[in-house]
């Protein structure tokens, strides 16, 4: 007998498309089933993570997970993403140059915020640069009439911002950390504070009114949600 989406700790957003809130840092994990496929939005913040999420994915998709789409290049999203072996991996353009150029600073930033020494070299010495990068949008073809779209958004939480529409009823788009509701949205050494409203601008003519969106933390929000959030950072950085 099959499992549910509740009975794993997944949340269903709509046939086939779910997410799940990771311990720890709160960050989310998205996924979408095909037809002898499986597309998971965020890989978790360790390899330990990355293979608990990878197992709890492949036994709601009833098969391996086929396809990995990073939103961002921030520790708790991308460091399990190298026991995701055989999958397609996706970024946004410029992903690939932070991973070759810039471990010691995700490697810091992790450990400044908690994860152990160990696991932080550990997923850091494992971390792969993307096969595929997206510079704007690249639609995925999962099987049996399933798609997801993936947009290059930003910048703005950073400089690789990478979002994901599952067309459907609803529609759902994973936002990655453009969007967050658990707290106020975070602007590290790397956002790019004068072009993140924009990004917002272009999820909400992505995904509509009536869309589903995914924070990269925190609840699951709507339309009206992103357009508070987008004119709140407006008037914090004092964009026009």
């Amino acid at each position: 007998m099959s499992v549910t989406w509740e009975e794993l700790g997944w949340e269903r957003l709509a046939a086939g498309v779910g997410r799940c809130r990771l311990p720890g840092w709160d960050c989310t994990a998205g996924l979408v089933v095909g037809e002898g496929t499986a597309l998971l939005v965020d890989a978790g913040s360790s390899l330990a993570e990355g293979a608990r999420l990878r197992a709890r994915a492949e036994e709601l998709a009833g098969g391996r997970v086929t396809h990995l789409a990073l939103t961002h290049p921030h520790f708790d999203h991308v460091f399990g993403a190298a026991v995701f072996a055989g999958a397609e991996v996706y970024g946004a353009v410029g992903l690939d140059a932070v991973f070759a150029f810039e471990r010691a600073e995700l490697r810091l930033d992790a450990v400044r915020n908690g994860l152990p020494v160990a696991d932080a070299d550990e997923a850091v010495d494992a971390l792969v640069t993307p096969r595929h990068l997206v510079s704007g949008e690249w639609t995925l073809d999962l099987g049996d009439g399933r798609q997801a779209l993936l947009a290059n958004v930003g910048p703005g939480h950073t400089a690789h911002d990478l979002a994901v529409l599952v067309p459907g009823s609803p529609e759902v788009v994973f936002c990655g950390d453009l969007v967050e509701e658990s707290g106020e949205p975070q602007a590290g050494p790397d956002a790019v504070p004068a072009r993140w409203p924009d990004a917002l601008d272009r999820l909400l003519a992505l995904g509509g009114e009536d869309a589903v969106y995914v924070p990269g933390h925190g609840a699951v929000v709507d339309a009206a949600f992103v357009r508070r959030q987008r004119d709140e950072l407006a008037a914090r950085f004092d964009v026009i």
